[in-house]
């Protein structure tokens, strides 16, 4: 009986070590986190907006960006480009259709030409229920900041996709006039914490 007890206790033991985030684990803040993007409307001007929360986890010594590694969830249900009815459309399964597809995903794999100040974060790019690998172009991380019981960090994002490589396009009469850009210009910029160790 008191091996059992002993295997047991060790078992959770182990099950709770495996669940709890890393010394290098960093949460992604929701509040101060955003995600933008940008599209040419009908050749003449260009719509901006934001998609919904952003959430995940970022593993980073606080020292190389080599050590970076990504895991970023966003949620497009949040849409928002300030015209109701356009986003309603956009939310539609016109396009994201979010019913089916309600989060953007983004999971690192490798880390690039890291500069002072500057890397390339290459991973695989998950919407509308498409994955391709991208390249995000990154400013940061900043030096990380102590507040509170918590250590914060800060980084700014951006990539060019083109729309229809992921499928996001409307019908052939609306598609045969250009009203939509293809390439969409996407920011994220960034805060997250840990708790030091």
């Amino acid at each position: 009986m008191m091996n059992r007890t002993i295997l047991f206790l060790a078992a959770a033991a182990l099950s709770a070590a495996q669940a709890a985030p890393g010394p290098n684990t960093w949460q992604i803040d929701p509040n101060h986190t955003s995600a933008q993007f940008s599209v040419r409307h009908m050749m003449v001007s260009t719509v901006r907006g934001t998609l919904g929360k952003v959430t995940g986890t970022i593993e980073y010594d606080g020292q190389s960006p080599q050590s970076i590694k990504a895991d970023v969830t966003i949620d497009v249900a949040g849409l928002n480009t300030n015209v109701e009815g356009r986003d309603k459309d956009l939310r539609s399964d016109n396009f994201f259709d979010v019913a089916k597809y309600p989060t953007v995903t983004f999971k690192s794999t490798r880390v690039e030409g890291v500069t002072a100040g500057h890397f390339r974060l290459v991973g695989d790019l998950t919407v509308h229920g498409v994955t391709k690998e991208v390249a995000l172009e990154v400013d940061g991380p900043s030096p990380p900041l102590k507040q509170g019981p918590n250590l914060r960090v800060g980084a700014s994002a951006t990539t060019k996709l083109n729309r229809r490589d992921f499928g996001l396009q409307y019908n052939r009469m609306i598609e045969a006039a250009p009203i939509v850009g293809d390439d969409v210009q996407v920011t994220i910029d960034l805060e997250a914490t840990k708790r030091p160790g």
